[in-house]
């Protein structure tokens, strides 16, 4: 039976913003899709201007897609998030409009955590405060304010993928760790779990935080909690720029309660490199400023570049949501010979049924059939082995609860 592709793959556009790496253009090109690649983030006018006929979009971390952007987006099938959160995207209402959303939640976090290993023994040696005398033509040699990191106690909130990665580094070099999640997960090596914030707080000679984006982490790290810190305690943050009170930080290092800090994400960042950076911390002493690089490595881009794209093909391809953030999660063989049926619905009882009713009622026997729900909505792959008359399509679509049917192939 020769299948009969739902639109032809040369009228697949895909839009790829932030700089996302070339990698990523090269597999959806040899795919057959038509792709654009822009170097800088769209704010929501310019990307509702460029989103009218994208069927795949592509971000980082700093382009928002809001309900807004998504109503002036009709066509889009995929959204492709090259970074680890997705806080960027409102995924219920991509759910509303049956758009799937993946992400690279393991890509990068080699780079974050050496980045963070790397700031954690610089600041503990008081490194930056010497280079820039360096610099400025002092010699400052001296061990004052030098320590290693080896039997110092790691605070690590945030134990999920790149915290507990961290963990295990940490411990290699000799430093005893300690983390606080407000998950259960299981301490690897001889890590000890904290049972709160606080404790975990003073307990540590440095704090590196590791939590998601969430709401609910806004300003999770203020004045309360420098003040529960060791005295001389080293900060760090690679996580999100809104889950520290900046200014109480500015406070505590002047205070000298944290003896130095090193911060890659902030508050407010630059839409691009051509606009400035400001920040109270600009100056502090013994404190580390990076551009929001810490998955940024080349390894980590192409590993994004490589692993978002081919989830998102195969999606187009099969189906498969194995990895989605917000679609029920399925993982499906090849159909060799028939059609396959994609149908998207709300949550409710009975669709299941009413999809083989319109089948049956036209003799069409089903040679497979997948279903997976989540709270939001139903995804249903029908595996068909006969041609069907338009009628079939227009009454699956009717089906009350659709959000989206899509004839694969």
């Amino acid at each position: 039976m020769s299948k009969k592709l739902s639109f032809p793959k040369n009228k697949i556009k895909v839009l790829l913003v932030e700089g996302i790496h070339q990698q990523a253009a090269d597999l959806f090109r040899a795919e057959g899709y038509q792709v654009e690649l822009i170097n800088t983030g769209l704010d929501e006018d310019e990307l509702i201007d460029k989103i009218k006929d994208v069927r795949i979009l592509g971000i980082r971390s700093k382009t928002q897609i809001t309900q807004k952007v998504l109503d002036h987006a009709p066509h889009l099938l995929a959204i492709g998030a090259f970074c680890i959160g997705t806080n960027q995207i409102d995924l219920e209402a991509c759910q509303e409009k049956g758009i799937i959303v993946f992400n690279a939640p393991y890509s990068n976090t080699r780079s974050v955590v050496e980045l963070a290993i790397a700031e954690i023994i610089m600041l503990m040696r008081n490194l930056p405060d010497k280079i820039m005398a360096m610099h400025r033509g002092e010699w400052q040699k001296s061990a004052s304010q030098s320590n290693e990191i080896r039997n110092k106690t790691l605070g690590i909130v945030g134990y999920g993928n790149i915290g507990a990665q961290l963990s295990i580094m940490a411990e290699a070099m000799g430093m005893k760790v300690y983390y606080y999640d407000i998950e259960e997960k299981l301490a690897l090596g001889n890590a000890v779990k904290c049972q709160s914030l606080h404790e975990l707080l003073a307990l540590a000679d440095v704090v590196s935080l590791h939590v998601d984006g969430r709401p609910e982490n806004k300003n999770m790290i203020g004045e309360k909690e420098f003040a529960a810190m060791k005295d001389g305690v080293i900060f760090l943050n690679l996580s999100r720029g809104f889950v520290v009170d900046v200014e109480a930080l500015q406070k505590a290092i002047e205070k000298g309660k944290v003896r130095g800090a090193g911060i890659d994400v902030f508050p407010k960042e630059p839409k691009n490199n051509s606009q400035p950076f400001e920040s109270v911390l600009i100056g502090q002493r013994n404190t580390i400023l990076t551009p929001h690089i810490g998955g940024s490595t080349l390894e980590a881009q192409i590993n994004i570049a490589t692993f978002v794209p081919e989830q998102i093909i195969s999606f187009i391809n099969s189906g498969s949501t194995t990895t989605s953030v917000n679609f029920p999660r399925l993982q499906l063989p090849v159909l060799e010979q028939g059609h396959r049926l994609i149908h998207i619905h709300h949550n409710t009882a009975g669709v299941l049924a009413r999809i083989d009713q319109v089948l049956a009622s036209h003799g069409i026997n089903i040679i497979g059939q997948y279903l997976k729900t989540n709270e939001k909505i139903g995804y249903v792959i029908t595996d068909i082995n006969k041609q069907y008359p338009p009628s079939v399509m227009e009454e699956l679509r009717n089906i009350e609860g659709t959000i989206r049917l899509r004839v694969l192939y």
